[in-house]
């Protein structure tokens, strides 16, 4: 209870419609999904009151630092007893995790009329057509929206789906808890080197844009022909593309390491021992590879895109999207600067703007911003009862 004088802390539900496929318990759904409670936490750590709710193939309440998440099994389509269980917490404002579900946003604006809802994109691209329309109608009621770069929105301002005058909140989606550790060190444990030595992760797909990369490696290795270039990735539907754009060039055979997929707790290692990492992305809702580069000191060079640029900022390098000349210009250009300022650099970049408490802060932030905008006459009648005691 909230001490006399001082106002009550704003009650949130995080709430997310998405169904795991895999239809596992909690427990495991909160180890496969750290950024649920991570984000959650972050924002009690800010001082508010949070709840997850989450949809879920069986019924469960599981509290993780001072967080209730609940798990509700719902077997239909409709997320009814998800929008019943929000509505039951009677919260100030709800954070729905992302843009993908308009029927249930709609749903839930009813269930919980007058409380001020924010969504949160993950990396959504806007639907056209028929499914614009009905996104339109569905996201009518938002009280705000968030992304990782307030110019994300534009596009989906632009169609019409969001609202012209509707707040834009710069908040990512998730952080990481990797560390910078000492780069020799990870380069015995994974047989990582190169100078410089560089670090690709991602799908190799059409918007990875693989083939950009290995053209600007290519271009790079004519001046420093001691670079080697270590690839992680899981789905590959350009692999074969890939192979055969190494195997046709000598520069390349000798310099690319195709490692496929790892596990997540190797890659903290493996961006310690990087110098650089490397994305050629067309298009990214946020980026938690690049995030966790930053965070263990590797330099990034990556795509001038929306996302980038909000995490990169000036602790990096940012080039055209399917520019092979300038990332491999760049590579050669930072490869010359100071390792040791540059690692410093990409570290402090990281704990300045990108980590958890950042997020948290950022987030009570935007609720604040909403209750005040549109919040109920419930929780100004309590605010006013506890101050008045």
């Amino acid at each position: 209870m909230s001490a006399p004088g001082q106002s009550r802390r704003l009650r949130v539900v995080q709430v997310s419609f998405h169904a795991d496929v895999e239809r596992r318990d909690g427990e495991s759904l909160l180890r496969a999904w750290p950024t649920l409670p991570a984000v959650a936490d972050a924002a009690a750590r800010a001082d508010v009151d949070v709840s997850v709710v989450q949809r879920a193939h069986r019924q469960e309440t599981i509290e993780r630092c001072g967080v209730p998440c609940y798990f509700v099994d719902e077997p239909g389509r409709r997320p009814t007893r998800v929008v019943e269980c929000v509505a039951a917490l009677k919260p100030d404002v709800v954070h729905v995790q992302g843009l993908t579900f308009p029927r249930a946003v709609r749903s839930l604006s009813r269930a919980v009329s007058g409380v001020p809802l924010l969504v949160q994109d993950h990396g959504t691209v806007p639907p056209t057509g028929w499914r614009a329309r009905a996104w339109r109608w569905a996201y009518r009621p938002l009280a705000g929206v968030a992304f990782t770069s307030r110019e994300q929105a534009t596009p989906w301002k632009r169609a019409k789906i969001l609202r012209a005058d509707l707040p834009v909140f710069e908040v990512l989606e998730g952080s990481t808890d990797f560390t910078p550790g000492d780069r020799a060190a990870a380069r015995g444990a994974t047989n990582m080197f190169g100078e410089p030595c560089l670090l690709w992760t991602g799908r190799l797909n059409a918007n990875k844009d693989p083939l950009t990369m290995l053209a600007a490696v290519e271009r790079a290795a004519r001046t420093l022909p001691a670079l080697r270039l270590w690839c992680c990735f899981g789905e590959a539907p350009l692999v074969d593309a890939v192979k055969h754009r190494i195997a046709r060039s000598a520069a390349l055979a000798e310099r690319v390491i195709l490692l496929g997929a790892r596990p997540h707790e190797e890659m903290e290692l493996r961006f310690r021992a990087a110098d650089f990492y490397l994305q050629t992305s067309h298009r990214e809702g946020s980026g938690f590879s690049l995030l966790e580069a930053l965070a263990c000191g590797a330099t990034p060079l990556v795509t001038d895109i929306p996302a980038a640029r909000r995490i990169v900022g000036d602790a990096g390098s940012l080039t055209p999207i399917g520019d092979s000349r300038s990332l491999g210009d760049a590579i050669v250009a930072w490869a010359g600067r100071d390792q040791r300022m540059l690692r410093r650099a990409a570290r402090a970049r990281f704990d300045n703007v990108l980590t958890f408490d950042v997020i948290g802060r950022q987030l009570r932030g935007a609720y604040e911003t909403l209750a005040g905008m549109g919040g109920t006459e419930r929780h100004a009648r309590e605010r006013l009862a506890v101050e008045s005691r």
